[in-house]
């Protein structure tokens, strides 16, 4: 199995030696689940559908072959450890107020910064980043600001903060969401990159490493599609995957229009080596949903 930033050399290299035996025990000990490292997202199981708390969560993504969660609050991960997990995404600033407004500026690198630090010292690879929402002028510090302005502001936004990332061996990831579902957390009107093409060329223009494409395969569906062909040409750019099934960011059953085995299967013929993370809400029984969306993403 490839590791990614999270590999003892990195552990090494970011903490010191004094540190790398520690840090070594965060690692997933369990074999893969199949040729893609599997996750699930807190929020949806732990702030929607069951309700589980962190625990139930660890435990039940454990049982079924998973080999981390994300979007995990930091004074959580010691159970992630437990169950032989790691976050393999880590908050920072939001998706409303993101890099393309420079008034969110100060918030967003403050945020970033927090999480690039933390997250190296557990030996964890990546931090969640948004473009932010075109429109912020009811909120304080915030204005309007038009797309091409925004796509801007976001590459030199990114440019400050992307050092550190790299000499921390940690990987900010850049959502799109898409804008055209107006329920809560199905879709995200007035975001700034909801088009994939959008985040890859502010991906493409910052050119570093240390920042990368999330492929939240929902969100692209409804936005772009043409998802197989998106995957093999981005490739080289995507350090996170997300699923979900479309329409109505639910599990990834047949009533759902993504055939996932087909997505899956193109993704690892890539070499895709990074975490393919569950982010969608119950609408029934949530482990056996759960199982059933581990299994369409099996390759």
């Amino acid at each position: 199995m490839m590791i990614r930033p999270h590999d003892r050399r990195s552990f090494l290299g970011a903490l010191g030696l004094a540190g790398a035996t520690a840090a070594c025990s965060t690692l997933p000990t369990r074999a893969p689940h199949g040729r893609l490292r599997q996750s699930v997202a807190g929020w949806c199981f732990m702030n929607q559908g069951p309700g589980w708390d962190i625990e139930t969560l660890a435990g039940n993504a454990a049982s079924l072959g998973c080999e981390a969660l994300e979007l995990i609050e930091p004074e959580h991960w010691d159970v992630l450890r437990r169950h032989g997990l790691i976050c393999c995404a880590t908050k920072s600033h939001t998706f409303v107020r993101g890099m393309n407004n420079r008034g969110h500026w100060p918030e967003c690198h403050t945020a970033l910064r927090s999480a690039i630090e933390v997250t190296a010292a557990a030996g964890f690879p990546n931090v969640m980043t948004f473009t932010g929402f075109s429109d912020t002028s009811s909120e304080p510090n915030g204005s309007r600001v038009d797309p091409e302005e925004g796509i801007d502001n976001c590459v030199r936004g990114y440019e400050q903060v992307v050092g550190p990332a790299e000499r921390s061996n940690v990987t900010l990831i850049l959502e799109p969401l898409n804008t055209r579902d107006p329920a809560p957390m199905k879709g995200h009107p007035g975001y700034l990159g909801d088009h994939v093409e959008e985040c890859v060329q502010i991906v493409r223009r910052v050119g570093s490493p240390a920042l990368k494409l999330l492929f939240d395969v929902y969100h692209v569906q409804i936005m772009d599609g043409d998802l197989i062909r998106r995957i093999r040409e981005l490739s080289e750019l995507i350090a996170h995957v997300q699923v979900a099934g479309c329409p109505g960011r639910g599990p990834l059953g047949a009533e759902q229009e993504i055939h996932y085995p087909a997505v899956m299967r193109a993704l690892a013929e890539t070499g895709y080596d990074g975490y393919v993370g569950h982010e969608w809400i119950a609408t029934g029984d949530a482990l056996a949903q759960l199982r059933e969306s581990v299994a369409a993403c099996t390759v």
